[in-house]
């Protein structure tokens, strides 16, 4: 049974009275002990997806239409989305971690490392008797050097890795059983970064977490993830088995987004990039979102076309787990 079901998620933010849509109809499951990396560029709904799974958004936020079923650790299937007050505030931190973006600006500046980990113990692991040491040892685990002395550092006084580190620390207080790592590479140099995913790959297996990455690089999720949710505009528009995903991607985007990567060995030369930008919310495409940057779109009779510009692709099952939103691609159903 799967640990999170997310069905037909919809959020929209009020602006100058009117809603603008944000995250458009998006659904996906994580098992038990999984990783699914959610990729995608900056702006297409990532991060509004994951703060909505334990209702974080801003007030301007509204969530539509949707259930996120989580399985919690008494064995009991709840829709966070129908939760309010002191049950929302077991899940939040609780049954869900959270690594957010920016580390320097997520910790506190005027705490020290330890009391800010300490707090979280005291909120959802009030049995620890002793929060500062198991502060202490939460650092070890993550990998901090001299983690007794680091306690008792603020965070300015930590390079960006150990910042890092520390997020992941108090994500992980708690002992939950999904943990969100929204972009937790962004900022890090390659060497750092790489440090990071093996140490939530190291967390996984120990603490048999699931585990939901954020992130805009493709070059990552082969090695780190097991399934690969490709968002675009507010929806999901191809899903599947990582591996396959990568070696055999069947939505524009997501050939797109893989030919950008830049690959060790290849002659130098200039970057593959996808024109355009991304739509706002509120000037997304009455069809297919990709559409008007879409190389497909710009090479098929104009009937053809026309389909692509006005109707929406659905989200097709295309066999073996893989599932894709473009009219050029056929269904398992599919004879033409």
């Amino acid at each position: 049974m799967d640990l999170l079901n997310v069905e037909n998620l919809t959020v929209a933010f009020q602006s100058e009275g009117k809603l603008l849509p944000a995250v458009s109809g998006v659904s996906f499951r994580v098992g038990n002990g999984e990783i699914l990396a959610l990729v995608g560029e900056s702006g297409c709904g990532k991060s509004v997806t994951c703060m909505a799974l334990a209702k974080l958004l801003p007030e301007s936020a509204k969530i539509l239409s949707g259930r996120v079923e989580l399985m919690t650790r008494d064995g009991e299937r709840v829709d966070v989305l129908s939760l309010t007050g002191r049950a929302l505030r077991k899940i939040r931190g609780g049954e869900i971690g959270y690594i957010f973006q920016e580390p320097s600006v997520s910790l506190n500046p005027v705490f020290r490392i330890g009391e800010q980990i300490a707090e979280a113990l005291r909120l959802h692991r009030p049995d620890v008797e002793d929060p500062w040491s198991e502060a202490v040892e939460l650092l070890k685990r993550v990998g901090i050097p001299d983690p007794a002395g680091r306690v008792w550092r603020y965070p300015h006084e930590m390079s960006g890795g150990m910042q890092q580190r520390v997020m992941i620390a108090m994500a992980i207080a708690s002992r939950p059983s999904l943990l969100v790592a929204d972009e937790p590479t962004t900022a890090l140099d390659v060497t750092i970064q790489a440090q990071i995913l093996d140490l939530l790959l190291e967390l996984r297996k120990t603490l048999g977490m699931s585990i939901i990455l954020v992130t805009h690089n493709l070059g990552i999720v082969s090695e780190t993830a097991d399934r690969v949710a490709v968002m675009y505009a507010g929806q999901i528009v191809e899903l599947a088995p990582a591996r396959e995903l990568v070696e055999a991607p069947l939505h524009p985007y997501t050939r797109a987004l893989l030919a950008a990567v830049p690959v060790l060995g290849h002659e130098a030369g200039r970057l593959a990039t996808i024109p355009g930008t991304v739509p706002l919310p509120g000037d997304f495409p009455a069809g297919c979102r990709f559409s008007n940057r879409c190389p497909l779109c710009g090479e098929i009779p104009t009937d053809d076309r026309r389909k692509c510009c006005e109707i929406a692709p659905p989200l097709k099952d295309c066999g073996n787990g893989h599932f894709c939103a473009c009219h050029r691609v056929k269904g398992k159903d599919q004879s033409s």
